[in-house]
């Protein structure tokens, strides 16, 4: 083979090579255009799955959110019922309690009243604890669902309402440990036959229709007992102000709630 044959073979297989490397470029150049795109594809896909994801969690909650509040403000209307009962029932026995301490404090009408002051006596201290329903509060509590409450206001609203209640439980314990002490003088007072005597078959006290006599007359007895009267009312009057302020936060309560959840 001649020079020229053999410098335009070696030219030839230079081109063929250097057209092989082209076209590997280009592929390689192909590929990874191909594979950027797959990764783009596949974290885009991702982030819609995580965002949607979010989405949903972010709607359920929501839901939950307002059935809570439904929930809730069913138990606050439980509780207007149960703070008006309870209202009631302390004034009605804190009217017993005035006429108590008249009767005490004039011993002339003991003879003429005896039987009245055995019935105030006997129904008057008594003080029924409050209930009320706590079940949606406590629920949110218990669970960590607090969080779903996303308007910082309305929680503490919530908590404000409900811790409340504490001060009820407080003045019961201060009204309790008054009565112990009234049940204590009432005893050196009071004939338990005639107690026993005012019982119902179904346990409630009946006012006697006779005006028994007391065990003891005692002018300071009878003194002592009207002081421990006075106290017990005065718990009476403090657990009526009491749940008249909290049943108007409940009010209150219900309608914010209302209003911010957008409620019938």
């Amino acid at each position: 083979m001649s020079g020229k044959k053999k410098n335009e073979a070696i030219k030839d297989s230079l081109n063929q090579m250097s057209s092989n490397e082209d076209i590997k470029k280009i592929r390689f150049h192909k590929k990874w255009k191909q594979y950027f795109l797959e990764f783009f594809m596949l974290f885009l896909a991702i982030t819609l799955g995580f965002f949607a994801e979010n989405y949903r969690e972010h709607l359920s909650d929501i839901s939950k959110e307002k059935e809570y509040i439904h929930s809730l403000i069913a138990d606050l209307k439980t509780d207007q019922k149960l703070l008006t009962e309870h209202i009631l029932d302390i004034e009605t026995k804190s009217k017993m309690m005035d006429s108590l301490i008249t009767i005490l404090n004039t011993p002339s009408l003991i003879p003429n009243n005896s039987g009245q002051l055995y019935y105030f006596a006997r129904l008057g201290p008594r003080l029924t604890p409050l209930t009320n329903n706590s079940r949606t509060f406590e629920q949110l509590k218990n669970s960590g669902n607090f969080r779903l409450i996303r308007n910082l206001n309305t929680s503490n609203k919530i908590m404000t309402y409900y811790k409340k209640y504490s001060l009820i439980s407080l003045l019961e314990k201060i009204s309790q440990d008054e009565f112990n002490d009234f049940k204590f003088t009432a005893s050196r007072i009071l004939d338990p036959a005639i107690l026993i005597n005012m019982e119902g078959e179904n346990g409630e006290i009946i006012e006697t229709s006779k005006n028994p006599d007391l065990l003891n007359q005692n002018p300071d007895l009878l003194q002592q007992l009207a002081v421990f009267s006075v106290y017990l009312n005065g718990s009476k009057t403090a657990i009526i102000n009491t749940c008249q302020e909290i049943k108007m936060s409940g009010e209150d309560l219900i309608e914010y709630l209302k209003n911010e959840y957008k409620i019938e």
